[in-house]
């Protein structure tokens, strides 16, 4: 069975105690267009992904506010058997929780207490971890008119009967012979389910869908870069941005995918998009040549009813650093040089904040929101093209560059308050060192980036790692769009932290990498008050009410590609698989137990017998095939396996793993495709290497 449940008579006491301020008599998931359009009538509820259409994720809840939020205490916890973290936005809809883990497995739960609806899971074959760039999250499902959407990680949208969690319908989104996935959140806009997808790494060409909410049938689909250009074009906008790429790019996919964040203005009827990076990274190999490569790195706005381009903004031109234009956007009003003015707001990875006319695209505004910026010295407010320093794109060499892929703002979304009038970005500043690699082949379902992987190694040595460490950093900034400066800034321990709620209580939530759910005052960033979790955070919060109380809800545990990449450099080892949703309320008395505890013991490795030359093999093999996984200089943490760690019988089962995929159940499938004997005896000699290394410091005297 895919579905849990209990028994209908406990469903319906928990319904009871649940309760609905709003809508009492109302059937399961009852949301329409018209609910979300006027969600600031029924605080209450949270029925979109950033609660409305305009995505500003701010709450207009305000029983908890600044002056008793330290009396905020949890009310209730429910750990979910997720073996990866939580990256999803709940939703509250009339007393009832929806909301997913990794793995695509979605929950229905009392909003009030807790207890546990239904779980739908839509067993995602595990191997297809091996296709997913930063582990199996899931961030996040939509609800239409009695249903429940999800995305799953293997391409499917899939539509459940919010009373029980059946299959309604069911469609494959992709093309299940090439590597896509899907994490983000779908949105519903009238009628119609919106889903993207992810691959650019893999090689993919990336598009969004619309599928009719009832029936599953597909309504339009935008390609967000051309095709091969002898099969001809799908729409004007193909055929324009064909002009912007050169080579065969079609060959290795292009890239862009949609895979996280949209807004909706029903006033304009403008569905807005958010375009990825390229397929490979590296444009010199990419479009030889030069180009734009539309629509890469871009912000486009449809017409949901058809599909049909409207306008774009490319905040990066020819990318060839993974500077997304994927993170959350959020439509507001703002006043510009004395004009009130419609506008769309986005800190994408390039470390720009963009202010654009969301009616036309033209842009008005464009500051860099960090001061770790290397690659570019603005943005040129004529042509709105960056003005890159003079190696940026590592065409004459090494370039070490901030911000590097994972952004100076990833995917976690930033809030607009429009009582402050500021928006509160999760920022980050974490270099990377790029250059050109060697000649490019590419490799079915691997990762096809065409840089020089190994050569961004983190340092082996711990003094190295500790200088490192000093130039990374994590921040919350409170940023002013109309000012084009912060207003404040919050300085974390470490870069990759949670997205960020704001509500009229003058209060802004963001769970952090330290295991902390943290409250500040919006208008001056002060700590108010402060949450152990035992476990980092990424997901962002929500406020919502229930029986007459006002509620903070979020979900813990570390993922993405942070924690996966160099989680072992820049954050705290993963000590506790926590899990779980925490729901906090004014006088809340709950304890949290201590879960499904991390073994921090380090066996004594096997001693090193292979030579220098074999080991420096195995480490540039290990940093072009394993670190993405397995962190970066075997520097794991305890999300996946950390192979400094591992045992006997895992060492004697090395070629096993990883050259005949038993363990591919697992997510840990075969490399025989592109690693030979010789090379797995290398990565396994640099393993080693780097166990005997850790070990001996972590039992030194």
């Amino acid at each position: 069975m895919r579905t849990t449940k209990i028994a209908p008579i406990a469903i319906a006491l928990l319904l009871a105690a649940a309760g609905s301020a709003q809508r009492p008599n109302a059937k399961r998931a009852d949301v329409s267009g018209s609910r979300i359009i006027k969600a600031d009538s029924e605080p209450g509820n949270w029925m979109s992904h950033g609660r409305t259409y305009d995505e500003q994720r701010f709450s207009p809840l305000k029983k908890i506010n600044d002056t008793n939020v330290s009396q905020l205490g949890l009310a209730w916890s429910l750990p979910l058997d997720a073996d990866h973290g939580l990256e999803a936005t709940p939703l509250v809809v009339d007393g009832v929780m929806y909301t997913s883990s990794a793995w695509s497995i979605v929950y229905a739960v009392s909003a009030s207490t807790g207890e546990m609806l239904w779980k739908f899971d839509p067993k995602v074959p595990r191997a297809m971890l091996a296709k997913a760039c930063c582990g199996p999250p899931n961030r996040g499902v939509a609800v239409w008119e009695g249903k429940v959407f999800v995305g799953t990680l293997d391409g499917r949208l899939i539509a459940l009967d919010a009373n029980n969690g059946k299959v309604a319908w069911e469609n494959q989104t992709t093309d299940k012979t090439k590597p896509f996935t899907i994490t983000g959140a779908p949105r519903v806009v009238k009628g119609k389910v919106l889903i993207g997808n992810g691959g650019a790494e893999f090689g993919v060409r990336g598009y969004v869908t619309a599928y009719d909410a009832n029936t599953g049938k597909q309504a339009w689909r935008f390609y967000t870069v051309p095709g091969d250009p002898a099969k001809g074009f799908e729409n004007k906008a193909m055929e324009r941005a064909a002009k912007t790429w050169n080579g065969r790019y079609w060959e290795v996919g292009g890239g862009g995918t949609v895979w996280d964040s949209m807004a909706y203005d029903p006033d304009l009827n403008q569905l807005y998009i958010g375009v990825g990076n390229g397929s490979p990274w590296n444009r010199e190999v990419r479009s030889p040549g030069g180009g734009d490569n539309l629509y890469l790195s871009s912000i486009v706005a449809l017409n949901p009813d058809n599909g049909d381009y409207i306008w774009h903004y490319q905040t990066t031109p020819g990318d060839s650093w993974d500077y997304t234009a994927t993170q959350h956007m959020i439509l507001a009003d703002l006043p510009i040089h004395g004009t009130t003015r419609k506008v769309l707001m986005q800190a994408p990875k390039n470390g720009f904040f963009y202010v654009l006319d969301r009616k036309t695209g033209e842009l008005l505004s464009a500051t860099a929101y960090t001061a770790a910026m290397s690659w570019a010295t603005g943005v040129d407010m004529k042509t709105g093209r960056p003005i890159e320093t003079p190696n940026a794109r590592y065409i004459k060499g090494p370039e070490v560059a901030l911000p590097g892929p994972l952004g100076a703002h990833n995917w976690q979304p930033m809030s607009f308050s429009p009582l402050t009038k500021l928006v509160y970005i999760p920022a980050l500043d974490l270099p990377f060192a790029y250059a050109q690699g060697p000649a490019f082949k590419y490799l079915k379902d691997r990762w096809n980036l065409a840089i020089d992987l190994p050569l961004t190694a983190a340092p082996d040595d711990p003094e190295g790692l500790k200088q490192l460490a000093g130039i990374i950093k994590g921040h919350l900034v409170a940023w002013d769009p109309v000012a084009q400066k912060p207003a404040w800034t919050v300085e974390h321990p470490y870069p990759w932290n949670g997205g960020v709620l704001s509500t009229a209580g003058n209060l802004v939530f963001q769970g952090t990498s330290a295991k902390e759910f943290v409250a500040y005052a919006a208008d001056t960033g002060k700590k108010l008050w402060s949450f152990p979790t035992q476990v980092g955070i990424q997901a962002t919060p929500i406020a919502f009410s229930a029986n007459g109380e006002d509620y903070i809800s979020i979900m813990t545990g570390w993922s993405g590609a942070a924690i996966l990449v160099a989680g072992g450099a820049i954050a705290p080892p993963v000590d506790s698989k926590a899990h779980r949703v925490l729901t906090f309320k004014i006088g809340g008395k709950e304890t949290l137990p201590v879960i499904r505890p991390v073994s921090q013991a380090f066996p004594q490795p096997p001693a090193l017998t292979a030579d220098a030359a074999t080991v420096k093999k195995g480490k540039d093999l290990f940093h072009s095939y394993c670190k993405v996984c397995h962190g970066d200089s075997a520097l794991g943490n305890g999300v996946v396996s950390d192979l400094r760690k591992i045992d006997a019988a895992t060492h004697k089962n090395w070629d096993a793993i990883v050259l005949n995929g038993i363990l591919k159940s697992a997510g840990m499938v075969s490399f025989k495709d592109v690693l030979n004997k010789q090379d797995a005896d290398a990565i396994h000699a640099y393993v080693i290497k780097r166990a005997n290394e850790d070990y001996a410091a972590a039992n030194k005297k």
